[in-house]
């Protein structure tokens, strides 16, 4: 199947068995006046003008396609280039959607934000959109998550925003997101929810896709004009996975020719605690779609693990458990340990210190980048910066 076949999701949400809109009663309403709006805003050209406009001159794209000579001398084989979203404004993809859902958020009237984070990145860029158009902003975070972020929730205090912490559960973005709808469910009327991923009841998959989407046409565009021909391996984390599916979306047309590689956390070990959903998950219900969950056999949500907060979810987004089926992208997964080595060599060989959610893609492109000709392209999402890690980091890498 190609791109041009492509037409996911259905307009019911699904994306062939996944996806879908599995919410209470209360929220029924809610999903479909969004759906309407979006459905509205996407064949409108000044919503689109306006969204670009504020991507150029407030996020700072086009982000660089940047060819890491250094990494990929010290690996070998295939030329390594990486998509720099941690040059974004806020430093991470995240700012793409949540700009894109604040402005449907202008165009429903509404004034009270919510949102959910586990590495804060979006929390703090759906806090600087609100910051940006007015709107008042409550951002839910595990408490676990709070402490081993500590940086990000300084900045969305900073820009405003009212930070609750979770105490139930894990303590982390499973949880965090449990307690934002449970608010939406509360607060039907006056409050937009800003999910932060390709997660989540319809229209919310398909709608963060298309923000994020701008990364892949960006990322083929520039990689014509630096090589004069496309890829031939792309890579990417996923935890919930816009990042990837931004990536990945725009090259679903050249599947055949292009591997398409998403990572998620292996964590301790695929047999140990981990957040590999696609390697080890069962289809069942989260959040409001049918997905592949980390699941015990009664059906009840197991504990993820990952030492990055971003990736450490028990499901993920209906469209990669979809893609993974139609075998238009293959699934991997990196070690806490793995990512850890590979963060360190790309902070020592480029002097990019990325987030721990993307070195999990950077350590999948040092295996796979040297089992590939010295001519071949492997290009890597390198989805945010790792200033909100360096606690984490600090504590796991001996620096002298």
């Amino acid at each position: 199947m190609t791109k041009s076949a492509y037409t996911a999701p259905d307009n019911t949400g699904h994306f062939g068995t996944f996806g879908g809109k599995f919410i209470p009663e209360t929220l029924l309403k809610n999903a479909s006046d969004l759906e309407q709006e979006y459905s509205k805003a996407k064949e409108d050209p000044s919503f689109w003008e306006e969204y670009t406009r504020l991507l150029r001159n407030y996020v700072g794209r086009p982000t660089p396609l940047y060819h890491a000579e250094n990494l990929s001398r010290k690996i070998g084989g295939a030329k390594i280039y990486l998509k720099r979203e941690d040059l974004c404004h806020t430093g991470a993809h995240k700012i793409n959607n949540a700009l894109g859902q604040a402005l449907l958020a202008k165009r429903m009237e509404k004034k009270r934000i919510i949102a959910e984070t586990g590495a804060g990145q979006h929390g703090v860029a759906t806090a600087t959109v609100c910051a940006l158009f007015n709107l008042d902003c409550v951002v839910y975070m595990g408490a676990e998550d709070i402490q081993r972020q500590a940086p990000n929730v300084a900045r969305m205090k900073l820009l405003g925003a009212e930070v609750r912490p979770v105490e139930s559960g894990t303590k982390t973005l499973k949880d965090a997101t449990s307690e934002a709808i449970r608010d939406w469910i509360n607060n039907p009327e006056e409050t937009f929810y800003i999910i932060g991923s390709v997660v989540g009841m319809h229209p919310y998959p398909m709608m963060v896709r298309d923000f994020q989407a701008v990364i892949g046409r960006e990322t083929k565009q520039q990689i014509l004009e630096q090589a004069g021909r496309l890829p031939d391996v792309i890579a990417a984390c996923v935890g919930g996975g816009s990042n990837a599916i931004g990536m990945f979306y725009e090259f679903l047309d050249q599947s055949n020719a292009i591997e398409m590689v998403g990572v998620e956390a292996a964590g301790e070990g695929l047999e140990g605690l981990n957040a590999a959903s696609l390697t080890k998950g069962k289809k069942g219900v989260l959040h409001g779609a049918m997905m592949k969950i980390l699941q015990d056999d009664y059906g009840q949500v197991t504990e993820a693990h990952s030492i990055s907060a971003g990736l450490d979810y028990p499901g993920v987004g209906p469209e990669h458990c979809y893609l993974q089926e139609l075998g238009l992208v293959d699934y991997t997964s990196a070690t806490d340990t793995e990512a850890l080595d590979a963060l360190e060599l790309l902070a020592t060989t480029e002097g990019i210190i990325c987030a721990l959610e993307s070195a999990h893609a950077i350590h999948y492109a040092t295996v796979r980048a040297k089992q590939m000709p010295e001519d071949s392209i492997l290009i890597v999402n390198l989805s945010g910066r790792g200033d909100k890690d360096m606690d984490t980091i600090m504590k796991s890498i001996e620096l002298e």
